[in-house]
């Protein structure tokens, strides 16, 4: 067969994660669902970050990041599923499948930034309490993202640029709901040494170096909590490294045992622990990190309470008084 670097298909099909109709309308209301979950939950936590003065520290900015960036990938995967299931059709162009897995890479792989950077903010802020203030300064926090934002975008758009250089001939049946790489890449009928070589150098360091950095920092994180003479404030300094051990175990945890294999090794389970990273993962993080963070809590019951005041003020009477409550706000 003669190996052009051209792409013959013009579309995909995306068979999603079952051919069975009543398992498909499941699906569909379990991912909608799903959707909503992750938008409103992550909206939540970034407008109780933005509007509470309390939570404007170097951790809670990296936490209304990570929020956005979690809204950004479900909305990359997910809608499109939902919108397929409607209209009753498969198809994804290759152009719309390309610009897919572009936006998933960089969004899967800011995930993974984020938590080391929110890693090193609680490293400084437990092992050097002192100089917390001073070592994270706001210059260096929005530094420290738009880096990983810079990073992000070029491991995403070289993967991008190899998979172009692919010619996909005659299979284009992709058996997933999105553009996931590895299922893309086994369809080619060229040669994927290249690729598979970029994955285990640079993307293996995209992956492996953010986890091995975490690792690291709460390795200093322990050894450092373990000389602390009291029970309680152990587990004050555990229960703020909590959640994020909890994010990180999530998203490591399904990541690493797929992109660090060779494309054609990938099978239905690696699917489902796909599934696991890009849809579940980002609607748990607005409860894991609100149910550990007590002032998380005490925001977002604030958020809700003035919207609740506030919604009561606007249809109230304008000659009826104001709520004892709300007058004090006011």
């Amino acid at each position: 067969m003669d190996r052009e670097n051209q792409t013959v298909i013009s579309e995909f099909l995306l068979l999603g994660l079952s051919s069975q109709p009543e398992q498909q309308r499941i699906l569909f209301w379990l991912f909608l669902c799903v959707y909503f979950v992750t938008v409103i939950g992550n909206l939540l936590i970034m407008l109780a970050i933005g509007l509470d003065v309390r939570l404007h520290s170097p951790m809670y900015f990296f936490l209304a990041n990570l929020s956005f960036v979690d809204i950004c990938s479900s909305s990359v995967t997910i809608p499109k599923m939902l919108v397929n299931h409607i209209t009753k059709s498969n198809s994804i162009s290759y152009v719309e499948c390309m610009m897919q897995m572009y936006f998933f890479i960089t969004f899967i792989n800011m995930d993974g930034f984020l938590l080391v950077v929110m890693a090193y903010d609680r490293y400084v802020a437990i092992c050097h309490p002192l100089h917390y203030i001073t070592v994270m300064r706001p210059r260096l926090c929005i530094l420290l993202v738009a880096i990983s934002w810079v990073i992000t975008n070029l491991h995403a758009l070289l993967h991008t640029l190899l998979m172009i250089q692919l010619s996909f001939c005659a299979d284009n049946t992709i058996p997933h709901f999105f553009c996931d790489p590895y299922p893309v890449q086994k369809l080619s009928c060229s040669d994927t040494y290249i690729s598979d070589l970029m994955v285990f150098t640079v993307g293996g360091v995209v992956f492996v170096t953010p986890f091995t950095c975490i690792a690291i920092s709460y390795v200093f994180i322990f050894s450092n909590v373990m000389k602390i003479p009291s029970t309680q404030g152990i587990q004050k300094a555990l229960s703020t490294c909590g959640s994020h051990l909890t994010v990180v175990s999530l998203f490591y945890g399904a990541i690493m045992g797929i992109y660090l294999r060779p494309s054609s090794s990938y099978s239905a389970v690696d699917t489902v622990a796909t599934v696991i990273f890009t849809v579940v993962t980002p609607m748990l993080n607005p409860f894991i990190y609100s149910l550990r963070n007590q002032d998380m809590k005490v925001a977002l019951r604030r958020l809700v309470l003035t919207k609740i005041l506030s919604s009561k003020i606007f249809y109230s009477s304008p000659l009826s008084p104001l709520p004892k409550t709300a007058s004090n706000l006011i």
